[in-house]
């Protein structure tokens, strides 16, 4: 039975954690105004939309920040939580501490999908510059779309220099420097297992 309940925890955990990355992926691209034409863009709307529709029903926008994505996000992390526990101990956790981990594992969560945006944003970068075809994809136009709100500032204090831009180290360094703060602080990574996103 233990055998049983870690496999659909396994499985669970995937699809649970590929619709929440399409919910945060909306959220975010949204609030970098990123194209809504954009055939990827199009498919995150389609997937998330019937249950962003249920929670704009009563969680309104402010200023162009969708927040029934983000709320959304938030509650299938915690009801994630509480169905892993389940799953793996066949006991659920207190209600406080899940909700806890329920914020830190989408900020975590938000905060893996920049850092895997940045490293496929600058691998194809290089593979255009080489190719010599300047024509970007039209999933390569979203990351940059969906990073640059991020490394504007950073580029700012530090501008490119011989024409490379070193604003993405300092970022990855923010990134780590967040992640150790929160493990440190929260220890959460003894719950890794039903947090999605960790």
């Amino acid at each position: 039975m233990e055998a049983i309940g870690s496999s659909a925890a396994l499985i669970f955990n995937a699809l649970a954690g590929l619709y929440l990355l399409a919910v945060l992926l909306r959220f975010l691209l949204q609030l970098a105004r990123a194209d809504f034409y954009n055939p990827v863009s199009q498919a995150v709307f389609r997937i998330t939309d019937p249950m962003v529709r249920i929670f704009r029903s009563f969680i309104p926008g402010y200023r162009g920040i969708d927040f029934s994505s983000l709320i959304l996000a938030l509650v299938i992390e915690i009801l994630a939580i509480f169905i892993l526990a389940f799953l793996y101990t066949n006991s659920v956790p207190p209600i406080g501490p899940a909700i806890t981990w329920g914020f830190i594992g989408v900020l975590l969560f938000i905060i893996r999908i920049y850092y895997f945006a940045l490293i496929a944003s600058i691998i194809m970068s290089f593979v255009m510059m080489f190719s010599g075809n300047m024509n970007p994809h039209p999933i390569l136009m979203l990351i940059w779309q969906l990073t640059e709100p991020v490394m504007a500032p950073v580029r700012k204090i530090i501008p490119p220099m011989g024409g490379l831009d070193f604003s993405p180290i300092f970022i990855f360094i923010a990134i780590g420097v967040i992640q150790n703060f929160l493990n440190t602080v929260f220890g959460i990574q003894q719950y890794a297992p039903i947090i999605l996103g960790v």
